[in-house]
């Protein structure tokens, strides 16, 4: 195996460095944010109970695969922008805002309801992050939380018309 040392890590950004390292920080708290959703719907989906649990069961795996699918590309994106993401389960509880859920049951009404607010959270940081990419002018950026945000409010709407 070849030997390698201890160097940082850069990528090069033609953006000014302070605008990108607040780019990176907003994206570290929607990847964190993003895994900590991802989780309680898994969990959730798991957990479902009751008359509609098929309907609900389908859902929850639908919208957790989802949001799984734009990990990667938030991840990418911080790099791009010349920094860091997330590293770790630890790196991931120390940016979250979205609280976890460890009780051992939930209503299916209090589940649908809990992931509701949990992505209408996600699309209040997805809108911040937009408002520092478009300062920025990092185009890119904020055209991936266009289409994050689009998403993150897709399923907190079937998550309201559900739970009515």
């Amino acid at each position: 195996m070849p030997k390698t040392s201890a160097v940082a890590v850069s990528t090069l950004s033609d953006l000014d460095g302070c605008a990108t390292m607040a780019i990176a920080d907003a994206l570290r708290v929607i990847l964190a944010d993003a895994y900590a959703i991802y989780l309680k719907t898994k969990g959730f989906h798991w957990h479902v109970s009751g008359p509609y649990f098929r309907d609900y069961h389908l859902l929850l795996d639908e919208q957790a695969a989802e949001i799984l699918a734009i990990t990667d590309a938030i991840a990418e994106r911080a790099r791009k922008t010349g920094h860091t993401t997330i590293r770790s389960i630890g790196d991931i509880a120390r940016h979250q805002t979205i609280k976890d859920h460890d009780k051992k049951f939930v209503t299916p009404q209090d589940m649908m309801s809990e992931l509701r607010a949990d992505n209408l959270l996600l699309v209040e940081s997805l809108r911040r992050a937009k408002e520092i990419a478009d300062k920025a002018n990092d185009n890119a950026t904020s055209g991936l939380i266009d289409t994050w945000t689009d998403e993150a409010e897709r399923r907190a709407w079937f998550l309201f018309e559900i739970s009515r």
